[in-house]
């Protein structure tokens, strides 16, 4: 089912989340008013929301609760991502200037708090606040952590697999967590299904940066983006992973990583590395696996149309292009 298919399916409810989203964001101050508009305007594909709405209405019936924290989740990943780029350094995101790069990076930076307190401030006076708003402190210390492991990392150039996929889970995977676990307790669902959906949306969110890390090996003209950029900030991913188990010289190959800011070339040939050794093929197989707990997950869910567009949403990591 596509983007538009779901949100079809979800109908009136999509319709509130956006009013809430929206109303959440609302300022008395005309500049901040207008960049948040101009944010809105210029969103991803909302996969998070999406997937809270769908899990709400899989595990129960849909409330106020349900859409306050799926509106919760977008604003919370919007505002990390802000922070994100000005860490980064980053001026370009989703093909289109950061914000940072428009109104510079200490401005950027307060746009960001302002989303984040509105994430809060959207769980508070539900009521399921106390178990939700733990839920979403614990992902914002994840991603301090993981942030903070990825950059011990990429100094030493020592990253296992299992290394690797605390940083995921911390970065990306948690907040996927926190939206689906929080959508089914909105609708007061059994224990049982509470964990289900938190194991859903963890394997789902480790399994789509898994995919993302493919991309970065993949030819620009063939995904439309930049690639390279994690081998120039010296991340080792699941791809390079994957080719340094088919090594029998995996040391040398750290160290050429370990090098990279006085030798930029290495990453072209640690690019063809992976590209050579299998790294692609054993990061897919690791995708599909992760794929595959997230369906299991799903199974404790009882059928419906909305946890079929879950199972096609989490299937749609091993496909995507983008």
């Amino acid at each position: 089912m596509t983007r538009e298919g779901v949100i079809s399916l979800l109908g009136a409810d999509w319709s509130r989340y956006e009013a809430t989203l929206r109303g959440a964001l609302r300022s008395d101050i005309d500049l901040l008013n207008s960049i948040n508009s101009s944010l809105l305007e210029n969103s991803g594909k909302q996969l998070r929301p999406m997937m809270g709405l769908l899990m709400s209405r899989s595990c129960g019936r849909l409330s106020e609760d349900s859409v306050r924290c799926a509106a919760s989740a977008e604003v919370l990943h919007n505002a990390t991502l802000m922070h994100d780029d000005v860490a980064d350094e980053s001026s370009l995101r989703r093909g289109r200037p950061t914000l940072s790069a428009l109104i510079g990076p200490s401005s950027a930076v307060l746009v960001g708090d302002f989303w984040l307190a509105k994430a809060v401030g959207l769980i508070m006076g539900t009521d399921h606040q106390n178990q939700v708003i733990s839920l979403f402190a614990r992902t914002l210390s994840d991603l301090a952590e993981g942030e903070m492991l990825q950059l011990q990392k990429a100094s030493s150039a020592d990253t296992t697999e299992e290394d690797y996929l605390r940083i995921v889970y911390c970065k990306t995977a948690s907040l996927f967590e926190s939206t689906c676990r929080s959508a089914a307790i909105t609708v007061d669902a059994p224990q049982e299904l509470i964990d289900a959906a938190g194991r859903y949306g963890a394997a789902t969110g480790i399994a789509f940066q898994i995919r993302d890390d493919i991309f970065d090996y993949w030819d620009e003209a063939g995904i439309g983006k930049p690639v390279g950029i994690d081998l120039k900030e010296q991340k080792i991913t699941m791809p390079l992973l994957g080719a340094l188990r088919n090594a029998d010289d995996g040391d040398r190959w750290r160290e050429m990583v370990r090098n990279i800011p006085e030798h930029p070339e290495n990453c072209e040939a640690l690019r063809r590395f992976v590209l050579e050794n299998g790294g692609l093929e054993y990061a897919a197989q690791r995708l599909n696996d992760y794929v595959d707990e997230a369906l299991s997950a799903l199974q404790l869910i009882p059928p419906s149309r909305e946890r079929e567009c879950l199972e096609e949403l989490a299937r749609y990591n091993a496909i995507r292009k983008i």
